[in-house]
């Protein structure tokens, strides 16, 4: 079981944030990687999505057409790509397993690996630790941080669904906040770490210009117990998949 201690619980109220090392073994780090590996190799990109238009009209159509791709893909296993890694005709430029920024949104339902460490023992404990009572699983995403490629990542504006009809289908609401980048903790992990990060906690994850990937399987959590998720939310629950609980 993997209970959060009385120390950890308090660092994590006091930071947003916790690191726990360990917490995924060895094993299960190799199976995910490998089974990633497996999902790349059948990879097949709609041709919308990887295509690069010339003109205004076309690079309308371009963002309304990558636009329903994204949100569509809650319920499903999709792929998103590095900015310039395909040419105007939507070939690669780079080796296509080297080119694809995160695959998402919904591993934790639809592959068996994924789903086994999504809704692990531990990781049930690990909640029940944080006192959730009926949490249920948001969205999941393999992020791979491409080695001297993968590109800066980091949100701290809410992205919500634009008007029915308009284009881009999405926006993001207020103005970019201007941060003080020494306000940010730098975090080194070892492989199998386990970093819980509080919803209001700004993140980021800087440009990797290393010739290593930064690999991460990610999963968000949602106290459904007492909370109406809002319908403006780019991600929705749908029929197929309506947010599923953690708790088993």
């Amino acid at each position: 079981m993997a209970c959060l201690s009385l120390s950890q619980l308090q660092k994590f109220q006091e930071d947003g944030f916790l690191v726990v090392e360990g917490f995924f073994s060895a094993d299960e780090c190799v199976a995910m990687q490998q089974r990633i590996g497996e999902i790349v190799g059948k990879m097949d990109v709609p041709v919308h999505c990887r295509t690069e238009f010339s003109t205004q009209e076309e690079e309308q159509l371009r963002a309304q057409g990558s636009t329903d791709y994204f949100l569509s893909s809650g319920d499903k296993i999709r792929f998103f790509f590095e900015k310039g890694v395909f040419d105007k005709k939507g070939n690669f430029l780079v080796p296509p397993e080297k080119s694809i920024n995160k695959i998402g949104h919904a591993l934790h339902a639809h592959d068996p690996v994924f789903k086994c460490v999504t809704y692990s023992p531990k990781v049930q404990a690990l909640a029940r630790s944080l006192g959730l009572q009926m949490p249920v699983v948001v969205q999941s995403m393999y992020i791979f941080k491409q080695p001297r490629f993968g590109g800066e990542g980091g949100v701290s504006r809410r992205m919500v669904r634009a008007p029915a009809g308009s284009a881009p289908g999405t926006c993001f609401l207020g103005s970019e906040p201007a941060w003080d980048n020494s306000l940010f903790v730098p975090t080194p992990v070892q492989r199998g770490a386990l970093v819980l990060i509080h919803g209001e906690v700004v993140h980021k994850s800087e440009q990797n210009l290393s010739n290593h990937s930064r690999q991460a399987y990610t999963f968000h959590l949602m106290e459904a117990s007492g909370t109406i998720w809002s319908p403006e939310n780019w991600l929705q629950p749908t029929a197929e998949l309506p947010f599923p609980p953690l708790y088993t």
